[in-house]
């Protein structure tokens, strides 16, 4: 049984890198009757917007995006229809589930059974390889979607998807214990600011805030940092990174930034042992951090790629107890034009 669905549906299009999104009213929605088994129709209460739906707009990764395209992949929405014939449904209509960058995975292989679904050779990426949640009715997996706990909201929820549940699995496997040192760059930012909540909350960690200005001061130290190093002031970020964690330096740091140089500078500044947490994708920048001490100091790199179905219950869990919360400003859908994936974006963000 489904609900009566529109046949079309508002939603914002990217039809090449070289011309503007669209916003169109007359999008076609999937009908209950088309949707494959396993497949699910979800009516949308929000989305949240992404760096990587930049990375999408300009077509800038090795990894190429559809055309035409429905970005985005922190949505909430009820389901509204399940595919005929569609068996062993973990979620069921009426359901308010979020859609999450890993849209589906065959479940299957090696690295499904090894809970690394997002690393699945068939993995479908929501607003990437398949359409997104940048419209009103969105196509999701039933094995994928996740269930949003009763106390959150779906606004807040949405960012929980994709920053929350990336910094979360980061930290989850971060090799630390409770009371060690962790820099975060960029703290005061969309991940930054979770995962200072996410290591102070869950892991017990001791945070170390490197961002800029007054206002994002003010947040880290809110949220919990216990030291703030702004980098625009500082003569000396590597010495006063060691400094803060006591002299010997961090025993990790979670970056995700786009640039190799905070990656590079991280080798400098932990201490030996120490995790380098890599969760930024830029699309061209390597690592040029000297091996000699990469080694010397054994540090261990540990690549960490968004989340799989356990770590983005977890994630959801752990903010639904109400600790960690997303800061989040609320827009409509046609400022995905006007504010951020303009073709102008490198000069508007």
């Amino acid at each position: 049984m489904s609900q009566q669905i529109p046949r079309i549906q508002k939603a914002a299009v990217l039809d090449s890198h070289d011309t503007p999104i669209r916003i169109k009213d007359d999008h076609p929605v999937k009908q209950p009757d088309d949707l494959a088994p396993g497949e699910c129709l979800l009516k949308m209460h929000c989305t949240g917007v992404c760096h990587t739906d930049l990375h999408a707009r300009l077509g800038d990764w090795p990894l190429p995006c559809k055309l035409p395209l429905i970005g985005g992949h922190e949505g909430v929405g009820d389901i509204v229809a399940i595919g005929a014939h569609t068996v062993n449904s973990p979620v069921k209509i009426g359901d308010r589930v979020g859609v999450k960058w890993l849209a589906d995975s065959c479940l299957q292989c090696e690295q499904c059974r090894k809970g690394l679904e997002q690393t699945c050779s068939k993995a479908k990426l929501s607003g990437y390889t398949v359409d997104g949640t940048f419209s009103q009715y969105v196509v999701s997996y039933v094995s994928h979607v996740t269930p949003i706990p009763e106390s959150l909201s779906s606004q807040e929820a949405a960012s929980f998807l994709c920053a929350g549940v990336t910094v979360y699995r980061a930290l989850k496997y971060g090799q630390t214990n409770p009371g060690d040192w962790i820099v975060i760059p960029g703290a005061g930012g969309g991940l930054g600011h979770l995962a200072v909540q996410y290591a102070v909350h869950a892991f017990g960690l001791r945070v170390i805030a490197i961002d800029t200005g007054a206002e994002k001061r003010r947040l880290c130290l809110e949220l919990g940092s216990e030291k703030w190093i702004d980098f625009r002031e500082t003569k000396d970020l590597v010495k006063d990174i060691k400094e803060a964690a006591g002299g010997d330096g961090p025993h990790a740091t979670l970056v995700s930034a786009a640039s190799s140089s905070a990656y590079e500078q991280a080798v400098d500044y932990l201490r030996p042992g120490g995790s380098l947490l890599l969760v930024g994708l830029p699309g061209k920048a390597q690592i040029g951090a000297s091996i000699f001490w990469t080694v010397v100091k054994g540090i261990n790199m540990v690549g960490s790629y968004v989340g799989n179905r356990q770590d983005a219950r977890e994630a959801l869990d752990i903010a639904s107890m109400g600790k960690i919360r997303c800061h989040f400003v609320q827009k409509p859908l046609s400022a995905l034009t006007e504010y951020v994936l303009s073709r102008n974006i490198e000069r508007c963000c």
